[in-house]
């Protein structure tokens, strides 16, 4: 069994060797009846021995996995640590002259009560991630103790529905910007949280309501609220570590929860709705805060926290 095990391992490393480097690849796969697509970049180096993990980056509203892997930096965050990224698209509905352009649209997530053509036509997107990691993992050795997934804006808030919807494959999530916007979450299992938020921001405002910034009018829950449920939902039974950094960033850490999960919550004094640390896409976008690299700190909290 041994034996058959690491020929297995050794052929897929083999096809490994033959396309790491490569040019990111973006694949296709059918699901509820579209035909959904998504990127996935192997790190540059050969993986060690043994399985890797696999974290799934989800872009915001009227973005593409383009966008957010620009925006995140999270290939570079990749290379460094070897481990798998996958970057899902969204959906829209056909809009022919931005597809033309060889644009795919206003890409959106369906995370409950938000947004836009996703939510208004109720897609499964938790199915097709879970198609898609099911897909990946026939592909790649991908280490289930160490699937992840984080999201901004409209795809944080996607992360925060994974966590309630599949929590027997999430280990932890990670949300910029974003909200629990899920009426009823109830996850079967723990699921770490590290959720990093701008105080200033004013689309998915901190104290909730409609942000004066906000495309879709969407009234959010306060950051409170969401941080509040998964507390609840993984059991933290000690009040948060607070701290505070010079650079205005305000943390706190929930250590003590079920199944050795954790919630980490990072504040940024005068942060907007943005990914901080990252690359400004547009200047009609807020500026990213440098006061918090937010993949190094998802990915530092990722790799602490995989599924016992």
């Amino acid at each position: 069994m041994r034996r058959a095990v690491a020929a297995a391992i050794c052929g897929v490393l083999l096809a490994w060797l033959t396309t790491a480097g490569r040019a990111d690849q973006l694949r296709s796969l059918p699901h509820g009846g579209i035909e959904r697509s998504y990127v996935v970049h192997l790190p540059a180096a050969p993986p060690a021995e043994g399985p890797l993990a696999l974290v799934v980056v989800l872009h915001g509203g009227g973005g593409n996995a383009d966008n957010i892997a620009r925006q995140s930096g999270f290939n570079a965050e990749s290379d460094r640590h070897g481990f798998i990224v996958a970057y899902p698209n969204g959906t829209d509905r056909r809009r022919p002259l931005l597809n033309a352009r060889g644009r795919p649209g206003l890409l959106t997530w369906n995370a409950g009560l938000c947004c836009g053509f996703a939510m208004e036509n109720r897609i499964d997107d938790v199915g097709f991630v879970r198609a898609m990691i099911a897909e990946l993992g026939g592909a790649y050795p991908i280490d289930r103790r160490r699937i992840f997934a984080a999201g901004m804006s409209n795809g944080g808030m996607m992360a925060y529905r994974l966590a309630c919807e599949a929590s027997d494959l999430f280990a932890a999530v990670g949300v910029v910007a974003g909200a629990l916007t899920v009426r009823a979450c109830t996850p079967a299992a723990p699921v770490s949280l590290i959720h990093i938020h701008g105080a200033a921001d004013e689309n998915v405002p901190i104290g909730g309501g409609v942000g004066r910034r906000s495309p879709t009018r969407t009234s959010y829950p306060a950051l409170t609220a969401s941080i509040a449920a998964w507390v609840d939902a993984n059991r933290c039974t000690q009040p948060p570590r607070q701290t505070r950094a010079p650079s205005g960033v305000q943390t706190l850490e929930y250590l003590d929860c079920r199944g050795g999960s954790a919630i980490t919550l990072h504040v940024i004094a005068g942060g907007g709705h943005s990914w901080p640390g990252g690359q400004r896409l547009l200047a009609t976008l807020d500026a990213p805060s440098a006061a918090l690299a937010a993949t190094a700190a998802i990915w530092q909290f990722f790799a602490a926290h995989p599924r016992r």
